[in-house]
């Protein structure tokens, strides 16, 4: 029979426009559920850091880059990014309002209260796909993880970000020379392949280890300068 340690607690449940999101704790990790789907948890964050380092090692030496932050999660990357001197502006979007309270007030608080005074910092409540069609803002790079991968995304309505138009917006967004960076699950040639059709040059896929089953990865392009 499971003990009380094995049965994950709903610390919040929301319904929201895009459905139903849930905080929980199992044991020491707090996570985040998305419409039944898995999306993250705080037990490692190795993928995260990974996502904006890669991003920051592909770029020249450009001064203060800016970096836009694509799901704001449990914080892994908007933590390591506003550790890291060498950032200059820190845009986080995320769509839910209840995950962006969790960290505001609530017990993600900790995991980025140092993140988020950060002067560099602001954190935007809205959706990705909307701020990238319609901002006039520009980055040196787009470290974008709010799906668990272009194959394998949290609600259908963000497929359109992994599309030829999607990919356009994005290269839009890049400062020549900037770079993009998206997270997955798994690797995906069919979208190395969409990232050179949109015109990315510098197309590769990094790794990242996992203790089973299939390497989590990072889709790595640069906008041609």
């Amino acid at each position: 029979m499971p003990t009380s340690y094995d049965i994950p607690e709903v610390l919040d449940r929301r319904e929201g426009p895009y459905g139903e999101v849930v905080l929980r704790r199992h044991g020491e990790l707090l996570q985040i559920i998305a419409n039944g789907c898995f999306l993250m948890d705080t037990s490692d964050g190795r993928s995260e850091r990974l996502l904006v380092d890669a991003a920051r090692d592909a770029l020249d030496d450009r001064p203060g880059p800016a970096v836009l932050i694509g799901g704001l999660g449990v914080g892994f990357s908007l933590a390591h990014a506003a550790a890291d001197p060498r950032w200059g502006r820190i845009t986080v979007v995320e769509r839910e309002s209840a995950i962006v309270d969790w960290h505001r007030s609530g017990p993600l608080c900790g995991l980025t209260e140092a993140a988020r005074q950060d002067p560099r910092t602001r954190i935007l409540e809205i959706d990705l796909i909307k701020y990238v069609n319609e901002t006039s803002d520009t980055f040196d790079a787009l470290c974008l993880d709010i799906d668990n991968g272009p194959d394998w995304t949290v609600t259908d309505g963000n497929n359109s970000l992994y599309s030829d138009s999607g990919l356009a917006s994005c290269a839009r967004l890049l400062n020549p020379g900037g770079v993009l960076a998206v997270w997955s699950a798994q690797p995906s040639p069919e979208f190395e392949e969409s990232l050179r059709n949109a015109g990315f040059n510098q197309v590769r896929t990094e790794e990242i280890p996992v203790a089973r089953g299939v390497p989590d990865v990072v889709h790595l392009a640069v906008r041609p300068g």
